[in-house]
């Protein structure tokens, strides 16, 4: 009697812990640690140059986070962005990710400076679009957690302009 309430109680237990989360339609992913927490169910590119491959080869867009383990704005929005299931599910469907805690050498990748966090979007041409941008006018692609309806709008505008311009 007890190892079946046991069995039941595990059972509950597991599925609850399976609802917060989204999940790809592949089923369950084994976490990266290229997420580095932004998303452990994504695939994440290792460098700048898989991630251009994979876009143009896909013909995904590119979105690339660059952020700091130890920055407060970037751990915030890491816990906003990780917890928000439509953006994941987005991402996982439509984009190619790529987060960064270094610079690359393509200065077109920090038009404005080199500040974190910060999200640039490249379409599968390479080319960087430095039209799709935040709120800020002295940081343009900065992102706070306040802002995430923002960056899933310019995630839509990113996949629009690759229907309509390539």
């Amino acid at each position: 009697m007890i190892k079946a309430a046991l069995s039941v109680l595990l059972v509950l237990v597991t599925m609850s812990s399976t609802f917060g989360k989204y999940i790809p339609k592949s089923g369950k992913r084994i976490p990266q640690t290229l997420s580095r927490g932004w998303g452990d169910q994504l695939i994440w590119a290792q460098t700048y140059e898989e991630a251009l491959y994979w876009s143009r080869s896909r013909n995904k867009p590119l979105m690339v986070l660059f952020h700091l383990d130890d920055c407060p704005h970037s751990q915030a929005l890491k816990k906003v962005f990780s917890e928000d299931n439509k953006l994941q599910k987005m991402l996982d469907e439509d984009f190619i990710v790529l987060n960064l805690v270094y610079e690359t050498t393509d200065k077109h990748l920090s038009p404005d400076g080199q500040y974190v966090p910060r999200i640039i979007f490249v379409d599968p041409t390479m080319t960087v679009r430095a039209d799709i941008n935040g709120r800020y006018s002295n940081r343009m692609y900065a992102y706070e957690p306040s802002d995430v309806d923002l960056l899933k709008r310019n995630m839509e505008a990113a996949k629009k302009l690759l229907k309509s311009e390539l």
